[in-house]
């Protein structure tokens, strides 16, 4: 994003003239540069994400369940 935003700058915003040096041309190369930068980055980026399967339940099969109707475990006596 800084090269995009340099470039930019240097394209569009400035009247330098410098002997030897194209600034328009500078410019756009950085432009180019942060745009394929970028652009490589959030694709990496995207495959990188983990993706977490959907836990599976757990299933009690002891069979030790408990009745509460308030009777049984001392409440309502």
């Amino acid at each position: 994003m800084i090269l995009i935003a340099v470039g930019a700058i240097l394209t569009f915003a400035t009247d330098w003239e410098m002997q030897g040096v194209n600034l328009d041309l500078v410019g756009i190369i950085l432009m180019i540069v942060g745009l394929i930068g970028t652009t490589t980055f959030s694709s990496i980026a995207r495959r990188r994400r983990v993706v977490v399967p959907p836990s599976t339940p757990v299933v009690d099969e002891t069979g030790h369940h408990h009745r509460r109707d308030g009777y049984s475990d001392g409440y309502g006596v």
